[in-house]
């Protein structure tokens, strides 16, 4: 038998094609008048958290703007920015908003910079004191000429900020206060931590007491299981912190050096 053939009806196939084209012109002709219109030109540009001025958009047809190019031209002139956002506001209206950094410490080079928890280096504005974050040391050595804006891969770094995510994290050493971080090497990588000024001031009353605060020598790995380590131990001291002259948690038993000599394991 043969097989019978089936016809489309040319109808079927017209009509849509007419549809779709008819859509096709249409959407053309709003197009053309969107970016042609003096009514989409934009007159107000509306920037947030800066100072720089974007006054060359005016003018400019409000669709036509490229704006993820906008974007990144704007954050290659702010270091201290970790995105900036351009929006449409229709019928004419540009928000421009600059998304700061969040300084997570402060890096000691021949000038000091912050840097946040994605290892970017940039200028902090305001001063250090008031500041109050850890400082790091030992970079200076590792990393020459370091420019804003730049995000340096170094294991140093890593540990860094490691380490400050898990000194945060940890509940019992809440009460500390993160110092310093020395990173001349990393198998003698050491932190400096400062006792609660009531600790401070209970174990030995002295006006105007300056904070007082040991050393912690941590090393590498397992930065979580260490600092968990350093809470207990700290527990324990309890009023002989501000004895305490180091404690070294890099090997197997963590050894507490007192003040008065006499070694604590």
């Amino acid at each position: 038998m043969k097989k019978q053939k089936f016809k489309i009806p040319l109808k079927i196939i017209i009509i849509p094609v007419i549809i779709l084209l008819a859509i096709s012109l249409l959407l053309g002709y709003i197009w053309k008048v969107l970016i042609t219109s003096d009514f989409f030109a934009v007159k107000q540009v509306l920037v947030r958290n800066s100072s720089l001025s974007f006054d060359y958009l005016k003018g400019r047809n409000i669709f036509k703007l490229d704006l993820n190019n906008e974007s990144l031209r704007a954050l290659s002139r702010c270091s201290d920015c970790r995105r900036v956002r351009f929006l449409r506001i229709l019928p004419n209206c540009i928000i421009v908003e600059f998304i700061k950094r969040q300084p997570l410490a402060l890096v000691n080079f021949y000038k000091t910079y912050a840097i946040d928890q994605d290892g970017v280096f940039f200028s902090l504005t305001g001063s250090l004191e008031e500041a109050g974050l850890p400082v790091i040391y030992g970079l200076e050595t590792k990393i020459f000429g370091p420019k804003p804006g730049i995000k340096y891969k170094r294991p140093e770094i890593d540990l860094a900020l490691n380490i400050i995510r898990e000194f945060k994290s940890n509940r019992t050493l809440r009460q500390f206060t993160l110092k310093k971080i020395n990173l001349l090497s990393l198998q003698n990588a050491g932190i400096f931590i400062l006792l609660p000024r009531q600790a401070a001031n209970y174990i030995k009353p002295v006006p105007q007491l300056e904070w007082v605060g040991f050393e912690v020598r941590i090393g590498e790995g397992s930065i979580k299981q260490k600092l968990m380590l350093l809470g207990g131990l700290l527990m324990q001291a309890d009023k002989e912190l501000v004895n305490i002259k180091y404690i070294d948690l890099r090997f197997k038993e963590p050894l507490i050096k007192l003040n008065k000599d006499n070694d604590v394991k």
